[in-house]
């Protein structure tokens, strides 16, 4: 059976997903509008909702920061905005961000066909899993080569959520699949640009037009996938069928999703974690040594930034500012104030940072020296599961801080009331 085909019978099949899959959507809901939310002023995020504007059309489905759009537009700038702060989730298996090419999709066409929330969520984690299970089957070459998953796999899972709500059955899904093989795109050129977020918002809008276009009768090839000359042998995919799809129906490897809980590079978060661990703020420290992969060491290792956005690629300086009691959840604690705080840069000057390739991408380890002479240490590595229960104590304290605890409490609410996708929808307003 071609992948295509498999991929599209499990996006229309009925969801029997785990209690702690549906738990982790949820999560990933209330994370992604609160993110999208704090995001909704920068100024990618004004430029796209001008071009939305500017474009004008059917009022289908709404954008945040306000207004409404056509579902491929709102979908387009929704997921934009919702990756402009790259503080949105993780899936470290395949190297990629599922819920902003996923959301903005699924959001768009349940506003557009009026389906219930709970239809929503479901075509949400339908689609994250199906993302993540296409980025496995492309393979880490895929992603070294330069592209970047959370356009390229991102788009499939966008289609396969919209899709869903769009009320394609298996064939129709298997072409929609197919004609996004011709639309999924994404670079990692674009990193440190404004082009980064676009890539998500791209996956996005193709999904929703994919989906739409097949529901009006487009026919496209369904093996444009993974047959001959497909998205996979063009895109340098590695074609590892039982990585996509081991288990798929069953076992949902969204619940393993990594929620970003510092406003910062998440390279850093693994030392920040332990240094949560060692609750390092307050400690009389005489010397912090990091201890990381070696890729990490081009990635996030500026010694002393001197702006705000330097500083969340420091391990030096994120250290500093978590021995100082600084919250580096809060987007507002990294300014180009912070890097030339007297507290902070004698503590920063504490740090050292070695590079070890026997730990994973995902690790690190971090001791602390005293000034009585002891040593604490700790090591964490981000595929660690962290307790459901502490997952959702952080995940709504996150978007408390970004969103206010009214509103993250009042979004919180809904996605467990029996409502439509437009009660969601309109927390996206101001």
């Amino acid at each position: 059976m071609m992948l295509a085909t498999s991929l599209a019978e499990f996006a229309t099949a009925p969801v029997r997903a785990s209690d702690a899959a549906r738990v982790v959507i949820r999560l990933s809901a209330l994370d992604w509008l609160a993110v999208g939310r704090a995001g909704a002023d920068e100024p990618v995020s004004r430029i796209l909702r001008a071009q939305a504007e500017e474009e004008g059309g059917a009022r289908q489905a709404h954008l945040f920061g306000g207004g409404m759009a056509p579902a491929r537009m709102a979908a387009l700038v929704n997921g934009t905005i919702s990756h402009a702060l790259d503080y949105d989730d993780t899936h470290f298996a395949h190297i990629g961000h599922p819920s902003v090419a996923v959301f903005p999709a699924a959001l768009a066409v349940a506003e557009l066909f009026d389906r219930s929330l709970s239809e929503l969520l479901e075509a949400a984690l339908v689609g994250a899993e199906l993302s993540i299970r296409v980025g496995l089957w492309l393979g880490r070459d895929h992603y070294q080569r330069g592209f970047h998953q959370t356009a390229t796999a991102g788009a499939f899972g966008a289609t396969a959520a919209a899709g869903r709500l769009a009320g394609l059955d298996a064939g129709g899904m298997a072409h929609a699949l197919g004609l996004t093989a011709t639309r999924a795109a994404g670079l990692k050129a674009q990193f440190g640009t404004m082009g980064k977020p676009f890539n998500a918002g791209l996956a996005a809008s193709a999904g929703v037009e994919a989906a739409l276009l097949v529901r009006r009768g487009l026919i496209a090839n369904p093996e444009a996938l993974d047959g001959a000359q497909g998205f996979g042998a063009t895109h340098h995919g590695a074609g590892d069928s039982v990585a996509a799809t081991g288990g798929l129906g069953e076992r949902w490897l969204f619940e393993d999703v990594s929620h970003k809980f510092h406003a910062c590079c998440h390279g850093l978060h693994a030392a920040l974690e332990a240094a949560r661990e060692l609750d390092i703020a307050g400690r009389d420290v005489a010397a912090i040594h990091v201890r990381t992969h070696p890729r990490w060491m081009s990635v996030c290792n500026q010694p002393a930034p001197t702006t705000g956005l330097g500083a969340k690629f420091s391990y030096r300086t994120v250290l500093a500012m978590a021995a100082a009691g600084m919250d580096t959840a809060r987007l507002d604690s990294f300014s180009d104030a912070i890097c030339a705080d007297p507290r902070v840069v004698a503590l920063r000057d504490r740090v050292t940072v070695e590079s070890d390739d026997a730990l994973s991408e995902t690790a690190a380890e971090l001791e602390l020296t005293l000034r009585d002479g002891r040593r604490l240490t700790a090591r964490r590595d981000l595929l660690h599961p962290i307790h459901l229960s502490e997952r959702q104590t952080r995940v709504r304290a996150k978007a408390a801080a970004l969103i206010g605890p009214d509103r993250a409490d009042a979004v919180w609410a809904c996605l467990h009331a029996n409502a439509g996708a437009g009660d969601f929808a309109t927390f996206l307003r101001p």
